[in-house]
Order: C-alpha cells, then structure tokens, then sequence
C-alpha cells in the first residue's frame, strides 16, 4: 500500500465516523430543526464519500450524481425549514 490508499482509507473512516455520529443525532435529536440540520449534514457527507470515491477510481462518471444529491439535500433542507417555520408561527 502506498501513502495514498492510506489516506484514503482514513478518508474513508472519518467520513463513515461522521456518518455514524449524524445518524445517532438524526434519531436522538430534540427538536425537529436539529434532524433537518442532520439530513443536511447527511446528504453532504454522502456527496463528501462519493468525491472521495471518484478520486480513487479516477473515473468522473459519478459527478452528475453528487450535483444530484447536492441539490436534493439543499432543496430538502430548504423546504422542511421553511415548513418548520410557518409550522412555529402558526403556534405562536
């Protein structure tokens, strides 16, 4: 194994540790906002893994898909927040 494959591979670690700890937040989160902040957290990661992925393959043919992703996780997180603010207002 040379240096890169190491790098990747703890690339590869601390995207999965990221996964792991936004996932636990996701489920024990107290408030609605936190779990839309961690699907946000989620859907970069996941874009973060397939970066990473294109990088050690040297093939570019997944890059449509993270714009793909990118843009469902923003729009997602844009419509839920907006949904979690007229919900706020309309109980306050």
């Amino acid at each position: 194994m040379n240096v890169l494959e190491h790098v990747y591979t703890a690339t590869f670690a601390m995207l999965g540790a990221g996964v792991l700890f936004t996932l636990v937040r996701l489920v024990r989160g107290p408030s609605v906002l936190d779990r839309i902040i961690c699907l946000n957290a989620l859907s970069v990661l996941v874009v973060s893994s397939i970066a990473v992925e294109v990088a050690v393959r040297g093939d570019t043919a997944y890059i449509g898909l993270m714009v793909t992703i990118a843009l469902l996780g923003f729009v997602g997180t844009l419509t839920a927040a907006r949904f979690a603010e007229r919900r706020a207002h309309d109980r306050g």
